[in-house]
């Protein structure tokens, strides 16, 4: 049965993966030739990036969605607000400190200590947890929250540096990765679970997109804090390869570094279950050798999925965007980006697993199908602008504002869990894959129009963590539609065999 599952997870990944290979492989040999060593290295990359992807989902599957729904109905139990909040939060730091891609974003701000940073935007993710949780406990309303808080920061937003809005905004993406987001979405199922009330199920969702606001805001005032002058970016390095034979190497030289990291990451998570499990004795022998076997996955996974992207896909990234803007048809990077950005995102590991528990929740009403074509179609418009902004300097207030303004409106007008799923669907859809891949070509194609990378290149995780919000929320504005319609047309015909019953007593 495991192997079946598993067979079925590589499979997923192999239909994710596939498209964005191909399109590399078309451009090589077509607009931006690359060297056989370089290309090399992406196809090996990009096995890697399979079998890690397909590993994680399965191991995500098995551990950290039991571990967060289990938590989330315990802390529904209590009676004491303090004791809970507090638990919720330091959940909340733990998990986001465990968080890959911050990492990536950590090492991109020299103004800041990476240090410094990582733990400010973990006290972030944990009070907007905190919020999340008093939410779902006193039925408040997500779309009344989101209002407020987005207000909020782009008043802060204000004050802050320039240079540091897109770094900010880019935060509150890549802290719902591969590793938080598993957790949060199955802590939201449990607590709402716990409730067993009508509006339980819309309150599951929403988690994810509140624990995103929490890392902008604090960021803001970090920069207006530190005041930072400049941000800069390490840019991919291609490794040199001579022969196929010195392919494997890189990525084996690599691997510790990565394990290190996601050993590092994972040990606190694995320590919330071992607290939880003494103070709860909530699973028997069985589920705890299952649970076991799914963060060897999960670990296993996350290290050849993060090997094989920074290896194999980061430095390709780079090159691509740099060719393309360096060539007299730099304009291509606007079709070439919708293109990538419709289908890297179906290449993200928590996007799948968001699809999943969207379709459980709601019983089918919204599949998986529905969900990775509005996310495709959104993240490709995200991408679109963020390449436009590359080539022209645009700032990207321009795009965040009437963006989030065309999502807070479309929240008034659509089901709240339509709010709940778009909205965390942003936080989800701005993975591993955009930080590595996509932030990579942005910053190639910057370099190579010699435009400034902190304001230019910086703030494609936010665009692609906004598009979401807007695409979804017009499913579900059409989902609403189509059902309003529905429901008339089997009323009409009741209502004619009422009119001639009527008639015919009236006879």
């Amino acid at each position: 049965m495991l192997n079946e599952k598993l067979k079925e997870k590589i499979k997923e990944s192999l239909s994710s993966v596939l498209p964005i290979t191909v399109i590399v492989l078309v451009l090589s040999v077509t607009l931006v030739p690359m060297e056989i060593g370089t290309l090399a290295l992406f196809l090996a990359g990009a096995v890697l990036l399979i079998v890690g992807m397909g590993l994680f989902q399965l191991g995500a599957e098995m551990a950290m969605t039991p571990l967060g729904q289990s938590v989330g109905s315990r802390l529904m139990r209590g009676k004491r607000i303090l004791p809970i909040a507090l638990i919720c939060f330091m959940i909340g730091a733990i998990i986001t400190i465990a968080e890959p891609d911050l990492q990536v974003l950590a090492n991109q701000v020299a103004a800041i200590p990476n240090a410094v940073l990582i733990f400010t935007v973990a006290v972030g993710v944990g009070l907007f947890l905190v919020v999340a949780l008093l939410r779902v406990m006193f039925h408040v309303s997500l779309r009344k929250l989101l209002t407020i808080f987005y207000i909020l920061l782009f008043l802060l937003s204000f004050f802050s540096p320039d240079s540091f809005t897109a770094v900010a905004f880019d935060s509150g993406g890549v802290t719902t990765g591969p590793m938080t987001v598993p957790f949060i979405m199955a802590l939201g199922v449990g607590l709402s679970a716990a409730r067993s009330d009508p509006d339980s199920a819309e309150d599951s969702f929403g988690l994810v997109a509140l624990c995103s606001v929490g890392p902008i805001m604090m960021v803001l005032l970090l920069g207006i804090f530190y005041n930072p002058t400049d941000a800069a970016y390490t840019a991919a390095v291609i490794a040199s390869i001579s022969t196929t034979y010195d392919v494997m190497p890189q990525f084996f030289a690599a691997l510790p570094q990565y394990a290190g990291e996601v050993l590092v990451c994972m040990l606190p998570v694995i320590g919330v279950l071992a607290v939880f499990q003494l103070a709860t004795r909530t699973y028997r022998k069985r589920q705890l050798l299952r649970m076991a076997v799914g963060f060897l996955y999960t670990i296993v996974g996350l290290i050849l999925f993060l090997t094989g992207v920074n290896v194999g896909f980061a430095p390709v990234g780079n090159l691509l965007g740099g060719g393309l803007a360096g060539s007299p048809y730099k304009w291509l990077l606007v079709p070439v980006g919708i293109i990538i950005g419709y289908y890297i995102v179906k290449a993200e590991p928590a996007v799948q697993i968001l699809n999943v528990q969207v379709e459980d929740i709601t019983g089918g009403v919204v599949s998986r199908k529905m969900m990775n074509l509005a996310l495709s179609v959104g993240v490709a418009c995200a991408v679109a602008l963020s390449m436009v902004r590359v080539l022209t300097g645009i700032n990207i207030y321009w795009i965040l504002i009437p963006g989030y303004a065309a999502a807070l409106l479309l929240s008034r007008v659509v089901p709240p869990v339509f709010v709940g799923i778009a909205f965390d669907s942003g936080g989800v859809a701005s993975g591993p894959m955009t930080s590595t891949f996509l932030l990579p070509l942005a910053i190639g194609a910057c370099l190579a129009v010699d435009g400034n990378v902190v304001t230019d290149a910086f703030g494609i995780v936010a665009l692609v963590a906004l598009a979401p919000l807007i695409a979804i929320q017009l499913m579900g504005f059409l989902y609403t539609h189509k059902t309003k319609k529905a429901e008339v047309r089997t009323e009409e015909p009741q209502l004619e065999e009422t009119l001639v019953d009527f008639e015919e007593e009236s006879v």
